[in-house]
C-alpha cells in the first residue's frame, strides 16, 4: 500500500499519499486540483515562528526532556537521522521542520495547525 500513516498517542493523526494518488482523489471528490509549484511557492504565515538555528535544536529537545528515539519516532523519522539534522549534517524539509516545531512547542505553529 503506498499510504504511510501517522499516529500520535499511538492514534492516527495523518495519512500521507503521494501526489499522483492525492490528486485522484481530488478528482473524485469533485474538488479542483491545485498544481505542485503553487503549493510550494505558497507564502509563509505572517508572525509564524521558525525552529531555532539548527545548533540550538539539541538543546531545544534536551531542555523538554525528550530523548532522540523518542522526538524523532514522534516526527516520522529515524533517531539517526535526528542526530544529523542536530549535527548539521542534514537540513530538513519544511514537512520534518513543522513536525519539529510542533514537537518541541515552538511558538506560532500550535495556532497555525
Amino acid at each position: 500500500m503506498d499510504i504511510q500513516v501517522i499516529s500520535r498517542d499511538g492514534q492516527p493523526e495523518y495519512a500521507v499519499v503521494p501526489w499522483e494518488r492525492y490528486q485522484q482523489l481530488l478528482k473524485a471528490a469533485g474538488v479542483a486540483q491545485a498544481p505542485a509549484a503553487t503549493l510550494e511557492a505558497a507564502p509563509t504565515e505572517a508572525g509564524s515562528a521558525e525552529l531555532p538555528h539548527f545548533a540550538a535544536l539539541r538543546d531545544l529537545r534536551e531542555d523538554k526532556g525528550l530523548a532522540i528515539d523518542k522526538l524523532a519516532r514522534a516526527v516520522g523519522i529515524s533517531p539517526s537521522y535526528l542526530s544529523m539534522i542536530e549535527s548539521g549534517e542534514r537540513e530538513p524539509d519544511a514537512a520534518i521542520r513543522r513536525s519539529l516545531a510542533w514537537e518541541l512547542g515552538v511558538p506560532g505553529w500550535r495556532a497555525a495547525s
